[in-house]
């Protein structure tokens, strides 16, 4: 349990925020308590509010919901949706010219990867993705670029964290990886070939902004055997220039 004597009313109310997930979207008080520490009273009365102002809903269940009001503030985020309109006619160009059956625009978040868009083919093969979704992770196409352009020291503080090895084909070792990212700066691309998933190969690209420095990345993610990933580089390359190119 939280000692909420000892937090502020801004860390009661983000508390309780952050108790939702893609996994838990509905919560109830009692719930909310205990994925908080915070205790019931205080939950009730924090919860009321967050209500009132539009940012949590309550439904005839009796569970609580994220409201509207905190999407209308997450679109202000410049890094967010504003990003995400821009790119999205180039995603979808990209996504009809390659028929591949994952297409991400991600952002760095610190040490997270986040997708702030997924244009998917039905015949699309699992992935752990989604709008608006994080990966704790860089292995993936778009994660090697974001972590690639990332300023030293937040390469050298991922790099210091003991890496998860997802498939046999995950790379752990920290030299290893420096190289690799190495390679991504250089040749403007990076492949992740069954990093994250066994059945999954991955290209990626970044996007720069006005200042000159990659703000995004783009990747194509498909089934192994489906496509060589060599083939696909001239298009999530030329993708990524022209989101570029309209982000200036």
């Amino acid at each position: 349990m939280s000692n909420e004597h000892s937090m502020s009313v801004t860390d009661k109310v983000l508390a309780l925020l952050g108790a939702f997930s893609y996994e838990a979207p509905a919560l109830t008080l009692t719930e909310l308590s205990r994925r908080t520490g915070l205790s019931l009273p205080t939950v009730h009365r924090r919860a009321a509010e967050l209500v009132e102002w539009g940012a949590l809903e309550r439904g005839p269940d009796r569970r609580y919901r994220v409201g509207l009001r905190l999407w209308e503030v997450a679109t202000l985020a410049p890094r967010g949706f504003a990003l995400r309109n821009v790119a999205l006619p180039f995603l979808q160009d990209l996504y009809d010219a390659t028929k591949e059956q994952h297409i991400h625009l991600s952002v760095r978040d610190h040490l997270d990867v986040v997708f702030l868009e997924r244009l998917s083919a039905p015949s699309a093969p699992q992935a752990d993705s989604r709008a608006g979704g994080r990966f704790g992770a860089f292995a993936t196409g778009a994660g090697l670029v974001l972590l690639a352009h990332a300023p030293g020291d937040v390469r050298e503080e991922y790099l210091s964290t003991p890496l998860r090895r997802y498939t046999k084909n995950t790379v752990t070792d920290p030299a290893r990886l420096r190289s690799i990212l190495a390679g991504v700066r250089r040749e403007g691309y990076s492949t992740s070939e069954r990093m994250v998933r066994s059945d999954i190969h991955c290209v990626g690209a970044p996007v720069y902004g006005a200042n000159g420095s990659v703000v995004a990345a783009v990747s194509i993610c498909f089934r192994v055997g489906s496509q060589s990933p060599q083939a696909l580089v001239p298009s999530i390359q030329a993708a990524a220039r022209r989101i570029s190119h309209a982000l200036r």
